[in-house]
C-alpha cells in the first residue's frame, strides 16, 4: 500500500512523456517483457514499459525515472542468456526495439550509425548491399538488435578473426541515469583522447546507461568464404586440432567446435547427414580469395595431423551455407531435449583441451547431459545442461554442475563469460574473476554513474552486503 500513490504519481507522468499506446502496463504483455530467454530465472513484477522512438524520449523517461526513484531495466529483442534484461520489482522495462533506424552508411570512412532497435541481420544486409561488411554475427543475428550486442559485448562465429562488438564500436550516444546524454569516441580511424568510455559502455549490460546510438565499424566486403567440416572419434583430439591450426599459420574466419550429444541433437532434428558417431566435428571457413582454398588446405593437414578421420570441403556457396547451418542450429537442437542452461566460458587456447575434458567429467559426475559447442578458434565455448522437462532433480544439479563448471574455468586461467555476460546468473563470481580491487573500482564507477542505484539494479555487481 505504501507504493500505490507514488506508483500512480509515476505512472501518470510517463503517460505525459509518451502516447498511450507506447506506454503498456497490461500484465500479459510485462510478463512477455519481463525476461530474456534465462529459462532458470524468474522475472520480478515489472509496473510498466515504455517504447520510446528518439533519444529525447529516451533522456524524458530516465528523467522522469530518476525523479521517482523507479529502477530501470532496459531492454533489446531479448535474446540473453545471463539474465540482463530480466525485469526486478516495481520497475519499468524500456524497450528499444522501437528505435530501428539505419541512419547512415559511410562508404567512405567505412562506418554505420544506427539505432539500438536495428536486428544485427538487418545492418548486414544493408551493408552488404553497399559492398560493405559488419563482422559481429552472434548465432542469434536473425534475432537479435545491435542495442543488445552492444550491452553484453556479443562476440559470434566470426569473432576468432575479427573480435567482438567492442573492436567494431567507434563510438555510442547513451542516456545516463539522470537524463544526461553522453557522446563517447569518434568516427575517424584514430582517435584516443581522454579515457575509453565506449569500451566501457560496451558490455555494461544496461547498468550504467541506455545506449541510443552506435557508430560501427564497417569493413570493405571480404571474398566468398569457403567451409570445411572434420570429424574426429575424440573430442580432445578436435580440441588439439585447433592449436595445429593456428600452428601452421592459419586464420580461419570461423573455427567452430560441436561435440557427439550436440552432433546428434541437430541430425536428429535437422537431417544433415552429420557423422553421428563422430565425437565431435570442427567447422572452418575461410574468407580469404579463391573460397580460402589455401587457408583451408592448411586447415585440413593440421586436422589430419591431429586425428582427423573424416574431411568434407564445400564444393559451392550452398554446400558452405548448409554446413553453416549446422552449427547456427545447435542451440536451439539441444532446446528440443529439455530446459537448457546455456554457459558461456572461456580459456586461453592453451587450456581447450582442460576445459573439454573437465566438461566430460563435471557431466558423469552429476549424472547431466551437456551440449558442447562453440568458438573453439577462441577458446570460448557453450557447455549446455540439458535438464529434462520432468526431472524435478534436474535443476539442482544442474546449477552445482555449472557452478562446478565455472569455477574449472577460472582455474584454467579462464573467464566467466566470453559475450553473453555477467547478469544476474554470474554476479556472485565477478569478484573472484576481477579481485578485490577490481570489483571495488568496478563498485566505484556504478556509484558515479548511477548514484540512485536505478539502473538495471542486481545485474551484474551482486547487492553490496
Amino acid at each position: 500500500m505504501t507504493r500505490q500513490l507514488p506508483d500512480r504519481r509515476f505512472l501518470g507522468d510517463l503517460r505525459r512523456l509518451l502516447p498511450q499506446e507506447r506506454v503498456v502496463t497490461a500484465a500479459p504483455t510485462l510478463a512477455a517483457l519481463s525476461r530474456d530467454q534465462t529459462e532458470m530465472l524468474e522475472p520480478g513484477s515489472a509496473l510498466a514499459a515504455a517504447f520510446p522512438v528518439s533519444t529525447e524520449e529516451v533522456a524524458a523517461l530516465q528523467r522522469c525515472a530518476s525523479e521517482h526513484r523507479v529502477p530501470v531495466v532496459p531492454r533489446g529483442a531479448g535474446t540473453g542468456l545471463a539474465g540482463g534484461a530480466t525485469a526486478v520489482d516495481g520497475c519499468l522495462i524500456l524497450s528499444l526495439m522501437r528505435m530501428d533506424r539505419i541512419i547512415e552508411i559511410d562508404r567512405e570512412d567505412l562506418v554505420a550509425v544506427v539505432q539500438p532497435g536495428v536486428i544485427n541481420a538487418t545492418l548486414a544486409g544493408a551493408v552488404a548491399r553497399a559492398g560493405l561488411f559488419y563482422p559481429p554475427d552472434p548465432s542469434s543475428f536473425e534475432i537479435s538488435s545491435i542495442g543488445g550486442n552492444l550491452a553484453t559485448n556479443a562476440g559470434g562465429l566470426r569473432c576468432v578473426k575479427y573480435g567482438v562488438t567492442r573492436e567494431a564500436t567507434l563510438g555510442l550516444e547513451i542516456v545516463l541515469a539522470d537524463g544526461a546524454v553522453l557522446r563517447t569516441g569518434h568516427r575517424s580511424v584514430k582517435g584516443v583522447a581522454g579515457y575509453d568510455l565506449t569500451a566501457l559502455f560496451v558490455g555494461s549490460e544496461g547498468t550504467l546507461g541506455v545506449i541510443t546510438e552506435a557508430t560501427l565499424r564497417l569493413r570493405t566486403a571480404p571474398p566468398p568464404p569457403g567451409t570445411l567440416l572434420a570429424s574426429f572419434r575424440s573430442l580432445p583430439y578436435a580440441a588439439q586440432a585447433t592449436a595445429r591450426i593456428t600452428a601452421a599459420g592459419a586464420a580461419p574466419s570461423v573455427l567452430e567446435l560441436i561435440d557427439r550429444t550436440t552432433i546428434r541433437a541437430i541430425e536428429d532434428w535437422q537431417h544433415l547427414g552429420l557423422d553421428t558417431n563422430a565425437a565431435a566435428i570442427l567447422i572452418a571457413r575461410s574468407d580469404t580469395p579463391d573460397y580460402g582454398r589455401s587457408e583451408l588446405d592448411l586447415v585440413a593437414v593440421a586436422c589430419r595431423e591431429a586425428g582427423a578421420v573424416d574431411i568434407l570441403r564445400a564444393t559451392d556457396e550452398f554446400e558452405s551455407e548448409g554446413l553453416m547451418a549446422a552449427r547456427r542450429a545447435a542451440l536451439p537442437a539441444l532446446e528440443r531435449l529439455g530446459m537448457t542452461l546455456l554457459e558461456d566460458v572461456a580459456v586461453p587456447r592453451g587450456r581447450v583441451v582442460d576445459l573439454v575434458a573437465a566438461v566430460e567429467e563435471i557431466a558423469e559426475r552429476h549424472a547431466m547431459t551437456i551440449g558442447t559447442f562453440g568458438h573453439v578458434g577462441d577458446g570460448n565455448l557453450h557447455p549446455t545442461f540439458v535438464m529434462p522437462r520432468g526431472d524435478p532433480d534436474a535443476r539442482s544439479r544442474a546449477a552445482l554442475a555449472a557452478e562446478e563448471l565455472l569455477r574449472t574455468t577460472l582455474d584454467l586461467g579462464g573467464t566467466l563469460t566470453g559475450e553473453h555476460g555477467i547478469g544476474l546468473l554470474k554476479r556472485h563470481l565477478l569478484g573472484e574473476e576481477l579481485g578485490s580491487v577490481g570489483l571495488q573500482a568496478s563498485r566505484a564507477i556504478k556509484q558515479a554513474l548511477d548514484p540512485l542505484g536505478i539502473l538495471n539494479p542486481g545485474k551484474v555487481l551482486a547487492p553490496d552486503s
